[in-house]
């Protein structure tokens, strides 16, 4: 009994170490979390919602759910083609700042169970993700411009129902690698309660990396961003969003010469950078009268805001990941897709 006992002791004990270890913890060199991001390296950005078929680039949250509506949605083709073109996972956003939700979410009605087309996005793609042997990411948008609680007198019960989410997101749909969070601006970077939500998602998925949206700024306590030009030098610049396990400055790419090493509270942290670059010129492509057109590949290959004889930046290099894709959905209005 005793021998048991201390099987089950040593059991519960590794397990807890292993959940714990995934979180970012000061190093300069990457925890396993972080590795795995990096041998992911390459993969799918999908943008698709209700403001797809409003024709706006971001919504207000007011365009109404019966907008949405797809009328030949097909998204084991979306990560066919992903697979096709060598992607090796795709990132999905679940909720855009206009805060419609892609799966049936029971905190909300503004979602596709309550729009003429009630399949579950999400759900769609993580099967399809693992049909096709890839990775599921997730986006999720911490502003809300339609969920009553986010403009509320108590902010906690909008945190409390981000946390909700997020549980639903990474509960029914199996292994979920990385979450992409953005709109953080719209807050204090302390009202989010990242430590809260960092630890939340740990707990119900380890290995999953966590990312905010212009995650260092150039002091500590301030809000100027750092641009991705600035981040060449170790331990200089601080985490503006903290945990986070990599950087992200969406649309931008990493200088050649980036550094890995940023501090928060005075210690250095290990924190690689993910690249992000719309494949048009535009956050969503939409099929209209005449088509957007893509980006000139050697645009996509040296960065959209690269000016000639300027900086030199490339797309991906070593501790680095790069998501890229270029499909065009089979319904009257098309999805965007995003490179990072």
């Amino acid at each position: 009994m005793k021998a048991h006992k201390f099987i089950f002791f040593f059991t519960l004990l590794f397990a807890t170490v292993c959940t714990y270890a995934q979180e970012i913890t000061p190093s300069d060199t990457p925890n396993e979390t972080q590795k795995a991001m990096l041998k992911r390296g390459y993969g799918m950005f999908i943008h698709f919602g209700v403001n797809t078929f409003s024709g706006d680039e971001w919504s207000d949250g007011t365009v109404p759910v019966s907008a949405y509506n797809p009328t030949r949605l097909d998204c084991d083709q979306w990560v066919r083609v992903a697979r096709d073109a060598g992607f090796r996972y795709v990132l999905l956003i679940t909720k855009h700042h206009d805060g419609f939700c892609l799966w049936d979410s029971k905190y909300t009605d503004y979602d596709v169970a309550s729009s003429p087309v009630k399949t579950d996005v999400v759900g769609e793609v993580s099967k399809a993700c693992k049909k096709y042997g890839l990775q599921f990411a997730i986006y999720y948008s911490l502003w809300d411009r339609h969920e009553p609680l986010y403009k509320g007198k108590d902010f906690g019960k909008y945190i409390d129902y981000m946390q909700n989410q997020l549980t639903e997101l990474l509960t029914h749909y199996g292994p979920v690698q990385e979450i992409w969070f953005d709109g953080g601006w719209d807050k204090k970077p302390e009202e989010w309660q990242l430590p809260r939500i960092y630890s939340h998602i740990k707990k119900l998925q380890p290995t999953c990396a966590v990312g905010v949206n212009h995650t260092i700024v150039l002091k500590e306590g301030e809000r100027k961003f750092a641009l991705p030009d600035s981040m060449i030098v170790d331990n200089k610049y601080t985490f503006q969003y903290f945990p986070s396990d990599f950087r992200l400055w969406d649309p931008k790419i990493a200088h050649k010469a980036d550094k890995k090493q940023y501090l928060h509270q005075g210690k250095s942290y290990y924190l690689p950078f993910e690249h992000t670059l719309c494949l048009s010129k535009a956050w969503n492509w939409f099929q209209k009268s005449s088509i957007m057109p893509v980006r000139d590949l050697d645009e996509l290959v040296g960065g959209a805001d690269k000016p000639v004889g300027d900086r030199e930046q490339e797309p991906a290099h070593a501790d680095s990941q790069c998501l890229c894709g270029g499909i065009q959905a089979p319904f009257t209005k098309s999805i965007t897709v995003l490179r990072s």
